[in-house]
């Protein structure tokens, strides 16, 4: 009887890994570590992964959430916080007190650089007449204008005619000028009431120089007066007022401003300031009412060009008694 051969000692040892010897249906002692290496169908994942978008099944929680809400917004958040109003009119009383302060030095610049240009080109006329105090103080009010529209570009930027209701008039024009003509006729009517003073001031010594002054003074007091002065106390003075002071309070205290500036040129008269002063709260009631101080200038040009009218006819007439 023949005794069996002896096996090799590798014969004895069981296979390492099934794929390589194993039989049919022995166990694997060394489960793949990873799935998609080697693991067979169904064999447990000992390993999560540690991100989702690696290898995170279906339905597996996240682990970290969105940290920022607008990275992964949620139905939670805080809707953002809507700018407040803008405060109207933009400018305040500090702007106020520099535009006040440059007056003076703008209306000085502006008669010396007339007188400068007069030198230049050898014209000779006295500092009292028409033709030298008018351009005077055009230059100057430029000069002024153009200061604050300087301002208003560089601290805010803003435009200077928009920013001080220089818009279209929502009313009709006749309307406007009839007011500013009715407007006159009821100063007329008040300074008969207060017994005008009637004595010579800057005013009167002005259209006393002749034909030629009177029509410059008209065509100034009829164009570039209403222009610059309801730009400088229905546009930016009285909306000011108006803000802190309330709508009629703002449109008094600007009218009482307006009148005072005259008082000088009336030869100190408050009477002559009193009536001036109501003219421009009417004035100012026009730019309230419209928005509009385009308007507020057509009324203060129908206002002055009455009265010049008035004027001129009562000089035509007294030189013709005195002939």
């Amino acid at each position: 009887m023949d005794s069996p051969e002896p096996r090799n000692e590798e014969d004895l040892r069981p296979p390492v890994n099934a794929a390589e010897g194993g039989g049919a249906g022995a166990p694997d002692p060394m489960p793949p570590v990873n799935a998609a290496e080697g693991g067979g169908t169904g064999a447990p994942d000992p390993m999560p992964p540690v991100n989702a978008a690696e290898g995170r099944g279906a339905g597996a929680p996240d682990p970290m959430p969105p940290v920022n809400a607008a990275a992964a917004p949620g139905a939670g958040a805080p809707p953002p916080v809507p700018p407040g109003p803008e405060r109207e009119p933009f400018w305040g009383y500090g702007d106020l007190m520099m535009f006040a302060g440059l007056t003076i030095p703008c209306l000085l610049l502006g008669v010396l650089l007339v007188r400068a240009v007069m030198a230049v080109a050898h014209l000779h006329a006295a500092s009292a007449s028409v033709v030298v105090q008018l351009p005077e103080q055009l230059v100057g009010y430029a000069l002024l204008f153009g200061a604050l529209r300087l301002m208003f570009r560089v601290q805010y930027g803003r435009p200077l005619w928009s920013s001080l209701g220089w818009t279209p008039v929502p009313v009709a024009a006749p309307y406007v000028v009839a007011a500013g003509a009715f407007t006159a006729l009821a100063a007329i009517l008040a300074g008969g009431l207060i017994h005008l003073p009637q004595k010579e001031n800057q005013m009167t010594e002005l259209l006393s120089q002749g034909n030629v002054a009177i029509v410059l003074m008209a065509a100034f007091g009829v164009g570039i007066a209403p222009l610059c002065e309801e730009l400088a106390f229905r546009g930016f003075l009285q909306p000011l007022l108006a803000r802190s002071l309330g709508a009629p309070a703002g449109i008094l205290t600007a009218g009482v401003a307006f009148g005072l500036l005259h008082f000088r040129e009336y030869g100190n008269s408050w009477r002559h300031a009193l009536l001036l002063s109501g003219a421009g709260a009417c004035f100012g009631w026009m730019r309230h009412a419209t928005k509009s101080t385009k308007a507020s200038v057509i009324m203060h040009a129908s206002y002055n060009g009455l009265l010049f009218l008035l004027l001129a006819l009562a000089m035509i007439a007294e030189r013709n008694q005195h002939h």
